[in-house]
């Protein structure tokens, strides 16, 4: 496949945009708003727990972020990271999502500085990205819109796909060993019986700890879909990646207790075309004031 149609399944450079697709391209940016906002206050209130950097990552490799720990400097942060991401959202400088992820990054390095790192936050981060770069380097508001969304699936099939590599460079073929899934799920329970008090495993867990060969099936699913994360760069096949990968994200729930659920609704909504369904929805009253109002919203 050329480069140029590549170009072109991601950004849909040479196609216009509709209210559908500005629309739907602010409630992508509206939810990943959410959910950093969501992030950065949830670990300023987990932070006064915390004395000393057991485990550097990032910038905490080169900087010092136990000043984190002390009031009210993780509050502080996330005031500050908060007004950066407002003023992204409403388009007031065009550097603002980008000084706003270097405080969520300090945020989260401070936050799983204790041998415990989270995963949950990546893909918020890195489609936050995606808006910051586009908002840096183009100035018209339907570029940077078509820029964003372009990015955002490139970097999210490429982060499952790596993810794939990762396990098949670390432990090779063998990593989806059903015994392995044993392992991790008498860990993971263990981690849940202190956090909790109690724990036991559901029907479905008993049933993968008496069959390997299950065990191990779930496993190779998970990787298989990992490696066809590429898929969500490609239009007609788009909404085909988004089920497999929210699938996957559904079976580590029921076998590790452990739910991602920001990735899952970042997933749908950026999988399947609700740009289409929303430009029917307006269709049927073409000359309507709210139409009109979204047609002055995107020239501004």
């Amino acid at each position: 496949m050329r480069f140029e149609t590549f170009y072109r399944q991601l950004f849909q450079a040479d196609r216009e945009e509709t209210r559908g697709d500005y629309l739907y391209i602010r409630l992508i940016e509206l939810l990943v708003v959410y959910q950093t906002l969501f992030y950065l206050w949830s670990w300023a209130a987990y932070m006064p727990r915390l004395s000393e950097v057991i485990l550097p990552l990032g910038i905490a490799n080169y900087l010092d972020v136990s000043f984190m720990f002390h009031a009210p400097a993780a509050y502080l942060n996330a005031f500050l990271a908060t007004l950066l991401v407002f003023a992204g959202l409403f388009g007031k400088w065009r550097y603002s999502y980008l000084v706003a992820l270097l405080l969520f990054h300090l945020q989260y390095v401070a936050r799983f500085s204790q041998g415990e790192i989270s995963h949950g936050s990546n893909l918020t981060a890195m489609i936050l990205l995606s808006f910051a770069l586009a908002n840096i380097f183009f100035g018209r508001g339907e570029d940077r819109r078509k820029v964003a969304f372009g990015l955002a699936l490139f970097f999210a099939g490429l982060g499952y796909i790596s993810a794939a590599f990762s396990k098949l460079i670390g432990t090779g073929p063998l990593w989806a060993d059903g015994a392995h899934l044993w392992l991790w799920m008498g860990e993971r329970s263990i981690d849940r019986l202190s956090q909790d008090g109690e724990f036991s495993f559901s029907l479905f867990q008993q049933i993968l700890f008496d069959h390997r060969g299950m065990a191990t099936f779930v496993l190779l699913f998970g990787l298989l879909v990992e490696l066809c994360g590429f898929l969500l760069w490609f239009v007609k096949i788009r909404w085909v990646a988004a089920i497999l990968l929210v699938s996957m994200h559904v079976g580590v729930w029921l076998t590790m207790n452990i739910l991602f659920g920001p990735f899952i609704y970042l997933l749908i909504l950026v999988g399947f075309p609700f740009n289409r369904l929303i430009d029917s929805l307006l269709q049927r009253k073409p000359h309507s004031e709210f139409n009109t109002l979204v047609d002055r919203v995107r020239k501004m």
